[in-house]
């Protein structure tokens, strides 16, 4: 008897934990980083930014739609992206959404990130 509640109790402790880990996982690849911003900025912005697979080309067609060197900057876009799985919404700015995309420079100090 004792034997069979020390069973079930490991049983339902290890389906626990399971749960547990499982449910941790999830939240975190849908996780949006949200510093800085308010509730209807969050649903706004976020959402557009980060999703849990990034489609990198058609973000970046979107980011550098209005860019008068479309290709350079599409190619620009396309690394942080991969990088940073994440690019701001928008032709310009809005670098808070993507923290990531924001702090690459290059050599020299210029923003590396259209």
């Amino acid at each position: 008897m004792a034997s069979s509640k020390l069973l079930f109790t490991s049983i339902l402790f290890l389906a626990i934990a399971l749960h547990l880990v499982q449910s941790h996982r999830l939240l975190q690849s849908q996780q949006v980083l949200t510093t800085g911003m308010n509730k209807d900025e969050t649903e706004a912005k976020g959402r557009a930014a980060y999703v849990t697979s990034t489609n990198c080309g058609g973000l970046c067609a979107v980011r550098c739609s209005k860019s008068s060197r479309p290709n350079l900057c599409k190619r620009a876009c396309g690394t942080c992206c991969a990088r940073c799985n994440c690019v701001p919404p928008g032709t310009y700015g809005n670098y808070n959404t993507c923290p990531c995309y924001a702090t690459m420079t290059t050599r020299g100090g210029a923003r590396k990130c259209p």
